[in-house]
This record gives C-alpha cells, structure tokens and sequence, in this order.
C-alpha cells in the first residue's frame, strides 16, 4: 500500500487511502478558497476606506436595521448627509456601496452588461417565480427575447386597452361611491389601486376576466402574497439562500404560490396554444385587431426571432408572470403617490380636474380616449413630478465583474455590489429613459380616469 509521508503535519508514515487523499485535496481547495475569499475581502476594503459609512447599528449586522421601507425620513437625512455615495454593511462581511448622485452613478449606468451585470444576490429571489424573464436574464437571451417582445408594445395593440382601463377604474370608481355612501372615512388607496392595476393586466396579458375588483380570486391573493414575501426577504439577509429560505415557513408559503401561478399561466398558454389558428399569422391578426382581443399572450406565441424560432412555453410563462409582477405593483404605486401629492395640493388637483371637464365636456359616455392623453398637459407634468419624489423603482443592483473608476479617481472594485440610489433633485438626470418608459405606462393607466 502505497506510504504518504505527513512530517510536514507533525505526523509519520500513514496508509494513503483514497479517501485520505480525497480529504487532503478537499481540505487543500476549501483553504485556497477561503485565502482567496479573505484576500478578495481585505483589498476591497481597502478600495472602499475613500467611501464614508454611517455609524453601524452593530459589528455583526452592520447598517441592517438603519433604513427600512416606511422611513423616508432616514433615506432622506442619510442622502443629504453622503451627497455623493456611501458604504452599507448587510451584516459583517457584505459590504453594499450606495452611490446618490448622477456623476458617481454615470460610468455604472453606462457600462456594458458584461461589466455591470444584474446582481443575482438581490434579484435572484425572484427567480423560482419569474424565471429568466425581461427582468432577470442578461446576454444574448435577454437581447432576444427584447427584440420578440418589442412588437407587444406598438400602438396599434396598445390602443384598444384604453376600454380596458376605462373599464376597471370605472369598478373601481364604484366601489369608492359604494364604500363613501356607507359611511367610510378613509380607504387604503394601494390596497384598491392594487386590484385594479391586476384586473388589468389580467384582461391585457391573459385576455382573462377575473372580476378581482368585487370578489376574491385565488391567483390574485398569489401574486399579492408573492410581492409580499419578497419585500419581507429583502429585510432579513440570513434567509438569503434558497436552501435556508425554503426550510422556513414563509418559504413554503412562497412556493405554494409560486406553483399556483405558474400552473394558472401554463393552463392559459396551452389553452391558447390548442385554439391557435391554422391559416396564415396575418389573417389572424387582422381577425385580433377587430374584434380588439390581441393579448400579450399572443404575441409571445407568435413571435419568431430572426431565425425563425418561436419561444419555448417556458419563456411565454416568465415573460408573462414578468409582466404581472413588474406592471401592477409599480404602477399601483405610481398612482397612489400621484393621488397622494394631488391631495397635498388641492390647487394643483382642481386645476388637473378642471383640465379633464374641459376636456370631456359634451362627451357621451364620459370616457377618456387614446387621443385624449397628449391632451392633458398639466396633468402629465403632476404625474411626471409625482415620478421624480417618489419613483416606483428608486434603485437598481449591480455588480461588477471588473474595476470601475469613479470621474473623482476612486475605484468601485471589482465584485462590489454598487446600488444607484438618486435623490429626488437628480431623479431623470440619468435614467430619463426608464422611467419614460415608465411614464408611458402610469400615462396609459390613467386613461382609466373619469369626468370629476
């Protein structure tokens, strides 16, 4: 048997067993990579010594604690007090580098995906529900399926979901005088705006009545219930492996519902799949557009890439629940600010609805119609400086797989996790054309708005 010599340890000859050998290769890579892990850590470090921090909440948890969702005070003062960025520690050894202003957020906004790739860490909880749909895939895949779906957002499908928005905000409207005739004094604005944003999505994505608005829909709760798992995971940095997150309670609500909607949307798609006409894609487009029942399912499945390739059923399920998740709760919560400030300003709220009753006057049903909302100047600009105080998506996650330098000289290292985070005076400086695109959605959204 083959003699191994250990002096090195302070130990003789042993019997070099396979399974001895195997334990000092593991042993060798599993130190290697902890040098390389601490190496990576303390140059880093170095490299962010130049970045300011406020005060630790403690050594372990670091700045975890400091800012949560519902103290914009906080983000305020921490924006104001570190103009240009700051260093925060999730725990002790994940540092985050939060940059604030236009100029230190520039070279990462403008850096290829190869360099400034979506950070996974952060994004990655998504993924057992959205799959590698628009929001989280990267390359190649995300650059085709961009192309495919450019077609969903022409005007001429876009156009005939006015009816639809006018349609659910109408149930909305209704329960709000339904709710105001009994007596009740305050409304969750989110709660309702919520259920309509969704009622909406599902006519445009599914083509799907589900009457979410007056009665509870099972797949609904799901997709409320999943936004809400996630906010809560962001909060608690040690559920953030899956393997640990599905072991918890709230993992295993998370799953459910991940199952319920998936199963929902493969139901549509096959359903979809089983009545897709035989004759040619130009005929049946031209039967959607008149009968105005074109859906963003639809589209999925009949778009081909520049090879001829259609998308998989998987890719149609992702992009869909994509389109649920990314499109009600941001907009949900664009309106509720937009009503918020209006509120705030009732001079600015009466001259939006004088704005309006000018506009309709005269009018049979008092609808708003696609021609209308380049009619509506004033109330574009409130909704476009209710977008810059309070943006839906505030703050973006990188991470950088090679050295950036900042226009001051400091270096974001490589493997550092920058998080652009503008303040409400520079919102729009750099990222004009998100939230633009942006704004066309909350634009076609308040279509819904009636006379008064």
């Amino acid at each position: 048997m083959l003699q191994l010599s250990l002096s090195w340890l302070g130990l003789g000859p042993v019997a070099a067993s396979p399974w001895l050998l195997l334990l000092l290769v593991g042993g060798s890579w599993l130190l290697a990579r902890v040098l390389a892990w601490t190496y990576t850590f303390y140059d880093n470090c170095r490299h962010l010594q130049c970045f300011p921090q406020p005060p630790k909440q403690s050594w372990f948890w670091g700045h975890l604690g400091l800012v949560t969702p519902t103290e914009e005070g906080m983000k305020t003062q921490l924006v104001a007090t570190y103009p240009q960025g700051f260093k925060f520690w999730m725990g002790p050894t994940f540092p985050l580098l939060i940059l604030c202003h236009p100029d230190t957020i520039r070279p990462i906004t403008s850096a290829s995906a190869a360099v400034a790739p979506k950070d996974m860490i952060f994004y990655g909880s998504l993924k057992p529900w959205l799959g590698d749909g628009l929001l989280l895939s990267g390359g190649d895949k995300w650059s085709r399926h961009r192309r495919m779906l450019t077609p969903a957002f022409h005007f001429n499908i876009l156009k005939p979901y006015m009816k639809i928005f006018n349609k659910s905000v109408n149930i909305m409207h209704d329960k709000w005088q339904h709710l105001a005739s009994e007596g009740s004094a305050r409304l969750d604005m989110f709660e309702h705006l919520s259920l309509m944003t969704l009622d909406s999505l599902q006519k445009c994505v599914f083509n799907f009545e589900s009457n979410c608005q007056e009665k509870p829909s099972e797949y609904i709760a799901a997709i409320l219930e999943l936004s809400a798992l996630i906010e809560k995971r962001n909060q608690h940095v040690l559920v953030y492996p899956d393997f640990l997150y599905h072991l918890t309670p709230d993992g295993q609500r998370f799953l459910r519902a991940c199952r319920l909607v998936h199963d929902f949307t493969d139901a549509v798609i096959q359903e979809r799949r089983r009545t897709l006409p035989t004759q040619g894609i130009d005929d049946f487009l031209k039967n959607k557009a008149k009968s105005k029942t074109l859906d963003f399912i639809d589209v999925l499945l009949l778009s081909k890439d520049e090879d001829g390739k259609e998308l998989s059923d998987e890719d149609i399920r992702a992009e869909a629940d994509t389109f649920m998740f990314g499109g009600h709760d941001t907009t949900a919560s664009g309106l509720s600010w937009v009503l918020y400030h209006l509120a705030q300003h009732p001079e600015y709220q009466e001259r939006c609805r004088q704005e309006a009753r000018e506009l309709l006057k005269d009018r049979e049903p008092v609808e708003i119609e696609w021609d209308d909302l380049a009619q509506l100047p004033f109330l574009t600009m409130c909704i476009k400086e209710s977008l810059r105080l309070h943006p839906p998506v505030p703050a973006v996650s990188r991470c950088c797989t090679q050295d950036i330098v900042l226009p001051d000289g400091r270096i974001i290292p490589k493997g550092l996790r920058p998080l652009p985070l503008l303040p409400r005076e520079h919102q729009g400086e750099v990222t004009s054309g998100f939230y633009s695109l942006l704004g066309r959605a909350q634009k076609l959204h308040w279509a819904g708005v009636r006379h008064g």
